[in-house]
């Protein structure tokens, strides 16, 4: 064979080469593609089916941490997964109401800790962790509940007051997820609750900071799961963030509702029970009432003013507590 057949031959199997490739590569990606759409029709058809037959997780067993525990919905809470069978780590700055939150839960027979904490301390969040650790066992449902809401606006909200709300409502939330994160990583086994609030999905007058530091929390479980969800060493561990409406805890003191039948105050029970439902549920946001959700959702579809229409024909919020 002479040179300048051999060049010939080596070019045209180069050719050939780089159109197999090319071909498998086409071929591959119309693979990608059609998976890609099998496996995202298949997750709507599962949402839709464990909405229509819902399935609940057992807590008998588990150790349940509640902030807040001593009053309101972390109270409810309480009771509610003690009823279930959990073993409840209440934890409160509180220690005479927070010990009333035992006594209850082992008046009607359950199982039930009390922890003083002040969650504004990193230190002391970590220093009550290690105690529980070795008195009753590692946490396996996180539920951050805690928190404060004063309601004025913002030009009359004092500097102090702006930071110890996000310190409580924000930060707290870091420090504690950052103590018992790392333990259910290490058994694959956890779920984390964060109280958010409808005040996180709207903007509300006389609540600017507090929305702010809701729609922190919010962005902290969004961004929390999508972190996790690529090692698969945490299959297992699950979020879920809520969202309540206007609660009958005492935080609500001057609420204006235009329709109350429509839009009234939920109850600490209905909101404890709707907590614990969305958590053995695995629901990632669940709001109380729900429809509120997909009210947020799908108003983002609209223009601003547009939806500012429906707003102010709905009328509820709170006036200032000054």
């Amino acid at each position: 064979m002479t040179n300048s057949e051999k060049s010939v031959s080596y070019s045209t199997n180069g050719d050939g080469s780089s159109s197999s490739h090319q071909i498998y590569n086409v071929l591959l990606t119309i693979l990608e593609y059609i998976l890609i759409h099998l496996k995202f029709f298949y997750y709507i058809l599962e949402h839709i089916f464990f909405m229509i037959f819902p399935r609940e997780e057992d807590v008998k067993g588990e150790i349940v941490l509640i902030t807040g525990a001593a009053h309101g919905i972390g109270k409810q809470t309480a009771l509610k997964y003690a009823s279930l069978g959990a073993t409840v780590v209440c934890l409160d700055i509180n220690e005479k109401l927070n010990k009333e939150t035992v006594k209850e839960i082992q008046s009607r027979g359950g199982n039930a800790h009390h922890y003083v904490c002040d969650v504004l301390k990193r230190d002391d969040i970590i220093q009550v962790a290690e105690k529980i650790k070795n008195e009753v066992g590692t946490v396996s449902i996180l539920v951050n509940n805690a928190g404060i809401m004063p309601c004025h606006s913002l030009l009359q909200h004092t500097d102090g007051e702006i930071r110890k709300m996000f310190e409580i409502n924000v930060m707290a939330h870091f420090w504690l997820i950052q103590t018992y994160l790392p333990d259910m990583i290490t058994n694959n086994h956890g779920h984390i609750v964060a109280l958010s609030s409808c005040a996180g999905l709207f903007g509300l007058r006389n609540l600017v900071p507090y929305c702010a530091s809701k729609f922190a929390v919010k962005g902290l479980m969004l961004s929390l799961v999508e972190e996790l969800r690529h090692d698969p060493r945490n299959l297992n561990i699950k979020f879920t963030t809520i969202y309540p409406y206007m609660v009958d805890t005492g935080l609500c003191k001057r609420p204006k509702i235009k329709f109350p039948n429509f839009m009234r105050l939920v109850t600490q029970e209905e909101a404890a029970e709707a907590i614990v439902k969305a958590q053995r549920r695995g629901i990632e946001e669940f709001a109380i009432p729900n429809r509120f959700l997909y009210l947020h959702r799908l108003s983002r579809l609209f223009p601003r003013r547009a939806t500012d229409v429906l707003f102010d024909f709905m009328e509820a919020y709170v006036d200032s507590d000054l």
